[in-house]
C-alpha cells in the first residue's frame, strides 16, 4: 500500500484491540487491502493476516482470497501512529498475562477424560477441571457432572504460562455443604442405670513349693500398703553399706594389730638372742 493509502487512516486511538467489525474491501494490494471499517474508519489488513481456506496456506496474492466490495470479518490487532491494523483471524478472548488465580471464566467442555474434563476459555490453550475439583462429593466419572459441548462456569486455580497449563475448579464456585446434625435419640436423653457390682471372687490359694511351704503370706505383705515410717529400698541398701563400710574398717584395724604385735615379739626374741651371745 502507498501513502496515499495511509493517510486515509483516520486517527481512531480510542479503538481497542480485539474489537470486531464487519468491514467491507475497498481496495487491494501486494501488501493487504484497505477495510472500510464504517463511520469513516478505514483500516489496513496485511496479507499475513489474511485467512485463508486452509489452515496455514501461503498467500501469493491477495486477489486469490479478497475482492473489493467484499465483506469480512476483522478484528483490531493495534492503533499504531493513526493506523488501525486488523486481522481476520479471530483474537483470544483471554491472554496469557490477562488469566489471574481466583478469577471466574466462563467456557465450554471441548473433551472428557478419565481424569477430568477440558474447558474452552478463549485462551491459548483448555483449561482443565480436575476430577476432584468437580463436586464436593465423590464423582466416579467426569461425564456424571458434564458433557461435552455444556456451557461451564469455573475458578482458576492456577495458571503455569510456561507449561501452558490452566486448572479450573467447578467445585469452588459452590458452597459447601452444610453437615446436617444428627437427631437426638430418647436413649441418649434417659439416664443410664448403673449396674450392680458383683463380689469379687476370692483369690485362689497359691501354690506350695516342693518343701510344702506356703508362700501366700509372702505375696499378700507385698500387697499390703506400705507403712510411711517403714525404710525404702535406697535407705535399706544406704543402711547395708554402712555396716559393710564399718565391718571393713574394724578387721583393718584388728589387722594392723595383729602386725604391731608380731613386730614386737620379733624385737624381743631377737634382744633375747644378742643378750645370751653376750653373757656366753
Amino acid at each position: 500500500m502507498d501513502n496515499t493509502e495511509v493517510a486515509e487512516v483516520e486517527n481512531s486511538a480510542e479503538l481497542k484491540p480485539k474489537t470486531h467489525f464487519t468491514g467491507k474491501v475497498v481496495k487491494t494490494a501486494l501488501a493487504g487491502a484497505v477495510v472500510d471499517l464504517g463511520e469513516g474508519k478505514l483500516g489496513l489488513l496485511h496479507i499475513s493476516q489474511i485467512q485463508t481456506a486452509e489452515p496455514g496456506q501461503q498467500l501469493t496474492s491477495v486477489a486469490e482470497v479478497l475482492q473489493i466490495g467484499q465483506e469480512i470479518e476483522v478484528w483490531v490487532r493495534r492503533v499504531k501512529d493513526n493506523r488501525i491494523e486488523l486481522t481476520m483471524f479471530k483474537p483470544l478472548d483471554l491472554d496469557w498475562k490477562d488469566i489471574k488465580k481466583d478469577m471466574v471464566v466462563k467456557g465450554k467442555v471441548v473433551r472428557l477424560e478419565k481424569f477430568g474434563a477440558f474447558v474452552d476459555i478463549g485462551a491459548e490453550r483448555p483449561g482443565l477441571i480436575h476430577i476432584s475439583e468437580m463436586a464436593h462429593g465423590y464423582v466416579r466419572q467426569p461425564s456424571d457432572v458434564v458433557k461435552e459441548d455444556d456451557e461451564v462456569e469455573a475458578m482458576v486455580l492456577d495458571v503455569n504460562k510456561k507449561k501452558k497449563q490452566i486448572k479450573l475448579s467447578l467445585k469452588a464456585m459452590q458452597p459447601e455443604p452444610v453437615k446436617e446434625e444428627e437427631p437426638v435419640r430418647l436413649s441418649d436423653l434417659t439416664p443410664k442405670r448403673e449396674k450392680p457390682q458383683r463380689k469379687k471372687k476370692a483369690a485362689p490359694r497359691s501354690r506350695t513349693h516342693e518343701g510344702g511351704e506356703d508362700f501366700s503370706h509372702l505375696m499378700e505383705s507385698i500387697n499390703e500398703p506400705k507403712d510411711e515410717n517403714e525404710p525404702t529400698a535406697m535407705e535399706i541398701a544406704i543402711r547395708e553399706a554402712m555396716e559393710k563400710a564399718k565391718t571393713r574398717k574394724k578387721e583393718q584395724e584388728e589387722k594392723k594389730k595383729s602386725k604391731s604385735s608380731n613386730v614386737e615379739q620379733e624385737d624381743a626374741f631377737s634382744r633375747t638372742l644378742e643378750q645370751k651371745a653376750r653373757t656366753a
